[in-house]
Parts: C-alpha cells; sequence; structure tokens
C-alpha cells in the first residue's frame, strides 16, 4: 500500500497518475479507514471523461504534517520521486512566471497560493538528497517521469541548483507578500 506523508501528497500523487483514458479530473470522495493500527485514506470517484471507477488507499504516515503547502515533513516521499516533483514545480513557475508578468503587480496577491505550492515542490527534492552528497543520486528516480527529466538535465538535481531554485522561488513569494494583497474595500 502506498504511504502518504500528507493530504496535500496523497492528491499530487493523484493528480500525476490519471485514468486510462488520460483524463486526471474525477470526483474524490474521500474517508478515513483503520486497517489494523493504520489509518488509511480512501479516493474514490468516477472518471469525468470516462466514467471509470478510480480508486486510491493511502497509508497516512505517523508523522504529523507540516500546514499546507508542505507535503510532508523532513523525510522525502516514498511515492513522488525527485523528478516528478521537479515536473511539476518547473511547469508550475513557468506558467505563473508568465502570469506574473502580464499581469500588474496589484493583482500578484491571487497566484500566491500557487508560488507557494512551487515552493514546496522544490523544497520536496532537496529532501532526496543524501547527508553530505551533492546531488540526488540516480536510484531516487523511479517513475518514468522522473527517469526522463533526470536522463535529460541530470545537473538540475544537482545541490547548489536545487538550494537556488528553492531561493528563487522564495523570492518571488517575498514579492508577492510585499506587494499585499487584494485592495480594501472603502465603504
Amino acid at each position: 500500500m502506498l504511504t502518504a506523508r500528507s493530504s496535500f501528497e496523497a492528491h499530487l500523487y493523484m493528480d500525476l497518475h490519471p485514468c486510462t483514458c488520460g483524463s486526471g479530473d474525477f470526483d474524490r470522495q474521500h474517508r478515513l479507514e483503520l486497517h489494523g493500527d493504520d489509518m488509511v485514506a480512501v479516493y474514490e470517484g468516477a472518471c469525468r471523461q470516462c466514467g471509470t471507477t478510480r480508486r486510491f488507499a493511502f497509508r497516512m504516515a505517523e508523522e504529523i504534517p507540516p500546514p499546507p503547502p508542505a507535503f510532508g515533513g523532513s523525510r522525502p516521499s516514498e511515492i513522488i520521486d525527485p523528478g516528478e516533483f521537479a515536473d511539476v514545480a518547473f511547469r508550475i513557475s513557468e506558467s505563473v512566471g508568465l502570469r506574473l508578468l502580464n499581469s500588474p503587480k496589484s493583482e500578484h496577491y491571487k497566484l500566491r497560493d500557487t508560488v507557494a505550492y512551487t515552493v514546496a515542490a522544490f523544497e520536496e527534492i532537496l529532501k532526496f538528497l543524501p547527508p553530505g552528497e551533492d546531488s540526488v543520486p540516480s536510484s531516487a528516480f523511479t517513475s518514468e517521469v522522473g527517469k526522463a527529466q533526470y536522463q535529460r538535465e541530470p545537473g538540475n538535481f544537482d545541490r547548489d541548483i536545487l538550494e537556488g531554485n528553492v531561493e528563487e522561488a522564495r523570492a518571488v513569494l517575498a514579492n508577492i507578500d510585499k506587494a499585499g494583497g487584494p485592495p480594501s474595500e472603502a465603504n
């Protein structure tokens, strides 16, 4: 059974594993079950495209997860590899970057949660670095997406690059926070 460190991680896993028809969209009905000593989160629902029933069950890690948008505590994910986190982080940061460039600063607050999600995804990749090592080992890449990311750009998984990505994403988030939230409504 899959072990998720948080519901945020479980949702990302489901997003990364679409239906056989190719759609990732399904009505996720959620319930918790006790299996022995394990708390299991079960997500079930019909694919909105083809109607196939989709079901995912995750044993929830015992460690209390940090608040969203974090995906888990200090340990690396067991169900999402560093290449998958990189793929998500780069896709979202590219999209958000374009939106930030093409919108007034007064509206950047609307993208804050998305940027925070990107920061969390970049931070997850760092958790795959073994202590004292300067790059994520190739053995950490277990998915097809992850292996392809690593083969295409192995240097993207070097400590200095990863730390730079986190730093840049945090700087974007700080700039959004500095610009402030929505304008107050005058009475």
